[in-house]
């Protein structure tokens, strides 16, 4: 598979901005060669014993994410490119419609939970709102989006794995989880799991911010206390509409996001850099790093298949923040209930995959809990993301 060549999306996009075209230009050049030599890319690898590579872990360590090249192999994304189209079959007509456009009712219909969150066309709907708490304190330039684009356009996919098979089953992906228990312990818990949709000359932005909410002022805070994501770039992601990140800020404790621009005398922070990803590609983003995406003015679509784990006692205990589920304690009782959908998704995958070794996850094994796959485990995991463990 031949690289992106984004070359005429960061023409495309810098051509929006007017008179800092030329610095937008600047910008997203150095950024994506300032990615390219940076030494955190590279297939999973783990240590004879077992352990993750540990030059693999210290460079997550250091810069706050790695972009695992290849990680999803070709059978699967011929998979995952077939659940997505049809996936986007079932998507709702518009803000507020209830059916698709066969008229079918629309894939978040009759939810309890969040579903299917849509954004103006190019625009930055979080900057400089109270949204998430407020953390996105800097709003992003918005774009002009062409004259026969709809004004709206998909943006966020929320409680995912109930919606697509092939999302559910990179879930289980059993190399990934292995790496979830190196970072997080083995007994690690889940977070939330989303759909992000940057469709080219339609995707909004989301300003600059880090995640996490609950721990900031902890004498026990360090790196890896709010826990990461994986990120499964399902077309690729480029400077244009990707996610660009400041390496290392997730070590720096509670940043002033309003300050950085304003040193920096613009939106574009200079120290950043984008997730430069091939289709296949899944990052593992810490998320206490600052981070941000530009409107895709560009060409090339993303869709990242994004879910989060957490430490146990980063959860256990905690009162949750409300940005991503209901606000309640996270007690044993809710950690093991949300947790099912992490079963569910190892034994939907070995269904599929029947020649790979599945994951063991060290809470299932020690309760004695097992899981089947059928069309009652579908039912389960409908509005799974009310129990979301948001810290």
């Amino acid at each position: 598979m031949s690289p992106i060549d984004c070359t005429k999306s960061i023409e495309a996009c810098a051509s929006q901005y007017g008179d800092e075209a030329e610095a937008v230009r600047r910008y997203m050049y150095a950024g994506l060669e300032h990615a390219k030599a940076l030494p955190n890319r590279g297939p999973i690898r783990f240590a004879p014993e077992g352990k993750l590579a540990p030059e693999i872990r210290s460079a997550y360590s250091e810069y706050g994410f790695y972009v695992f090249e290849g990680a999803i192999s070709e059978r699967e994304m011929a998979d995952v490119l077939e659940d997505i189209e049809e996936l986007r079959s079932r998507f709702p007509t518009h803000p507020g419609s209830a059916v698709d456009a066969q008229g079918r009712p629309a894939l978040d219909a009759d939810l309890k939970g969040p579903g299917l969150l849509w954004a103006k066309a190019l625009g930055d709907p979080l900057g400089g709102t109270e949204a998430a708490g407020g953390r996105h304190k800097v709003r992003v330039r918005e774009l002009e989006v062409a004259k026969d684009e709809p004004p709206e356009a998909p943006f966020i996919l929320f409680g995912s794995l109930q919606f697509s098979d092939a999302a559910l089953r990179l879930y289980g992906h059993p190399e990934l989880l292995r790496v979830a228990a190196e970072i997080n312990g083995q007994d690690f818990a889940p977070f939330t799991d989303v759909l992000f949709i940057k469709d080219p000359g339609r995707g909004a932005a989301v300003a600059w911010h880090q995640d996490g909410d609950t721990h900031w002022s902890s004498p026990d805070l360090d790196e890896d206390t709010h826990g990461f994501n994986f990120m499964a770039q399902v077309y690729g992601s480029t400077p244009v509409n990707g996610v660009w990140v400041v390496p290392g800020s997730h070590r720096q404790g509670q940043l002033d996001v309003a300050e950085l621009a304003a040193a920096a005398g613009s939106e574009r922070i200079p120290e950043a850099v984008p997730l430069v990803c091939e289709p296949g590609d899944v990052v593992i983003c810490n998320r206490q790093l600052v981070h941000g995406s530009f409107p895709n003015a560009g060409f090339e679509p993303r869709l990242t298949i994004n879910f989060g784990f957490h430490r146990r006692n980063s959860v256990l205990g905690v009162r949750g923040t409300g940005v991503h589920s209901p606000v309640q304690v996270y007690d044993d009782a809710t950690i093991a209930q949300r947790t099912r959908a992490l079963g569910l998704a190892i034994e939907a995958r070995r269904h599929q995959y029947p020649d790979e070794t599945p994951y063991e996850y060290q809470p299932f094994r020690e309760r004695k809990e097992t899981f089947v796959w059928n069309e009652d485990a579908r039912d389960e995991l409908r509005d799974y993301n009310l129990l979301d463990l948001s810290i």
